[in-house]
């Protein structure tokens, strides 16, 4: 195990070694990619126009989101419905969503303990 564990470090410093290395040249070369989206000057009220499109563009959305929830919800009474003409395929892809969902939940969980297993920090 002690060896896992050195081996382990020495990897992570290899990485370290790397990142410092390369790292300010692959910082450059994402910035000048992709300059076409940054704003000159950074100034407080021009982040602050940008929070408040942003806000108001997800408002926006808020309509189609809304239709396409009720679409789905349809959609899913309706296979309710004839579930007698459901196929074993449909039933496992919908077994492999729920079980996806209780994964993400218990990720959510173990994340909001502090990444601990067995309980709330006191």
């Amino acid at each position: 195990m002690a060896s896992k564990l050195v081996q382990i470090q020495s990897k992570a410093c290899e990485a370290s070694k790397f990142v410092a290395k390369h790292g300010n040249s692959y910082y450059r070369q994402l910035l000048e990619k992709n300059k076409q989206y940054i704003q000159e000057p950074a100034t407080v009220e021009k982040c602050q126009e940008l929070s408040k499109q942003l806000l108001y563009t997800r408002l926006a959305s808020i309509p189609g989101r809304y239709e396409t929830f009720w679409k789905e919800l349809d959609y899913a009474k309706n296979l309710w419905k004839n579930r007698a003409d459901l196929k074993v395929e449909d039933a496992g892809i919908a077994a492999l969503f729920g079980l996806e969902c209780f994964a993400w939940y218990c990720a959510g969980e173990i994340a909001g303990r502090g990444f601990t297993f067995t309980g709330y920090y006191p």
